[in-house]
C-alpha cells in the first residue's frame, strides 16, 4: 500500500523560498513522481515531475527556473525547492506516485 506524506509548507514572502518534502512508502525507487497543486477556488494543476532515478525532470512553464524537483531514493523522499516565490504560487501542494496522492501541504506566499 502506497503512503505519501508531504511536509515543509508554510508562509513565505514574495521572493522567498520554501522546500517541500514527500516521504513515500511502497517501491519508491521504481516509480516516477510528481508534484501538483490546487489554489483556492481552482482545480488541481500539475507542477513538475521526475523519473524513477532522478535523471529526467519536467516542469510547467510557470515554475521553470524557480522550482527544482529532486529525489533521494536511499531515503524514499522527493523534494521540491521553491525559490522566487510569487503570491500566485499559493496553493496546497500534493505529491503523486503511481496514482496515489498525499494529504497535501499548504504554501502561502504573502507579504
Amino acid at each position: 500500500q502506497v503512503q505519501l506524506v508531504e511536509s515543509g509548507g508554510g508562509l513565505a514572502q514574495p521572493g522567498g523560498s520554501l522546500r517541500l518534502s514527500c516521504v513515500a512508502s511502497g517501491f519508491f525507487s521504481a516509480h516516477a513522481m510528481s508534484w501538483a497543486r490546487q489554489a483556492p477556488g481552482k482545480g488541481l494543476e500539475w507542477v513538475c515531475g521526475i523519473n524513477f532515478d532522478g535523471t529526467l525532470t519536467y516542469y510547467e512553464d510557470f515554475v521553470k527556473g524557480r522550482f527544482t524537483i529532486s529525489r533521494d531514493n536511499e531515503k524514499d523522499t522527493m523534494f521540491l525547492q521553491m525559490n522566487s516565490l510569487k503570491p500566485e504560487d499559493t496553493a496546497v501542494y500534493y505529491c503523486n506516485m503511481g496514482g496515489s496522492w498525499g494529504q497535501g501541504t499548504q504554501v502561502t506566499v504573502s507579504s
